[in-house]
């Protein structure tokens, strides 16, 4: 099926997109071209194995958007990979950028999409906002090691999630380490942990006891954050107790890439390993992020999904790598 026959991805208050036709600032430097594959160093990231089999995927409760194709509730049969139970640190991504000369969409582009109250108030002026969601602004400098523009660092957040990265760059780093994006089947797989058709990793309530088992919104957003969960933007990586197959922060902290292309037509049949479309505009986004809340974004449940461009980069976005087992 060609992109043309799916419907076009949905406008997601939650991900801004670069605008179709937007070109680099530079095309100089290694830019996007492909970095060697090195399966030792893939061998030296930390994986879980996960044994595949069936599993339901998807969802078919009013929990949902109707545009975003959460349903119908599908069997799914996976061959059996390997998965990070992080995503990307800053530090892992530093060592590919010293290792590879790697420059990043954002920094090709000169600018990236970062949350408005980060921002001090002299950058946040001369910032661009987007239209319908102002809470959002693209800053000229802003990229994954100045996570909010000039005069910012990453000094205190190595065991952070790496952001400000594009489709295009997870995939070269994946590649680096050996790995790949998974599929968006493999996510949800490892992202329920092992629990069939639960809302969250650990099970159906959000708080169970009071306790937070993720880093989204609490509050009025976009104007109060209560920070009740402890965080205000990013948390690190091994922020949480893990979900039964061991992996951290599949709900919450950043969005990550898949490697599929987004569409809205499932079916209802079994289906093996399924890919996705060949072709499209837009890639699949899974997990949720810090940005999140229920009163204009309830993402961060399991089944949830939506999309952006893969050339787009925001300051809540970033990925984790699976390998073949």
């Amino acid at each position: 099926m060609s992109h043309t026959d799916n419907p076009p991805p949905p406008r997601s208050c939650c991900t801004p997109s670069r605008q179709p036709g937007a070109r680099p600032d530079t095309l100089s430097g290694p830019g996007l071209a492909p970095s060697p594959c090195a399966p030792e160093r893939g061998s030296a990231v930390e994986q879980v194995l996960l044994s595949g089999g069936e599993f339901l995927m998807g969802a078919d409760s009013a929990d949902g958007f109707p545009d975003d194709g959460e349903g119908p509730v599908r069997r799914v049969r996976l061959s059996p990979f390997r998965i990070a139970p992080y995503t990307v640190t800053n530090a892992e991504f530093g060592r590919f950028v010293a290792e590879t000369g790697h420059v990043t969409e954002a920094e090709r582009f000169g600018w990236s999409y970062v949350f408005a109250a980060f921002l001090p108030a002299a950058l946040r002026r001369i910032s661009e906002r987007v239209p319908q969601t102002p809470w959002w602004c693209g800053v000229r400098g802003a990229f994954w090691r100045a996570p909010e523009g000039p005069g910012s660092d990453v000094a205190e957040r190595e065991r952070h999630p790496v952001v400000h990265v594009s489709w295009h760059d997870a995939q070269a780093y994946c590649r680096w380490a050996g790995g790949r994006l998974p599929t968006e089947a493999e996510w949800e797989y490892a992202a329920r942990g092992g629990l069939e058709q639960r809302r969250y990793p650990w099970g159906d309530e959000l708080t169970p006891g009071g306790e937070h088992r993720c880093n989204i919104w609490q509050g009025l957003f976009p104007t109060k954050n209560t920070l009740d969960d402890g965080h205000r933007g990013t948390a690190p990586v091994d922020t949480y107790a893990p979900n039964g197959f061991g992996l951290y922060n599949t709900a919450g902290n950043v969005w990550e890439w898949c490697a599929d292309w987004w569409t809205t037509d499932h079916g209802a049949a079994p289906r093996t390993d399924p890919a996705g479309p060949a072709t499209g505009s837009a890639k699949v986004i899974r997990g949720g992020s810090y940005l999140c809340h229920d009163s204009y974004c309830n993402r961060y449940r399991v089944a949830a999904r939506t999309s952006n461009t893969p050339d787009s980069t925001t300051g809540h976005m970033g990925f984790r790598c699976v390998f073949d087992a």
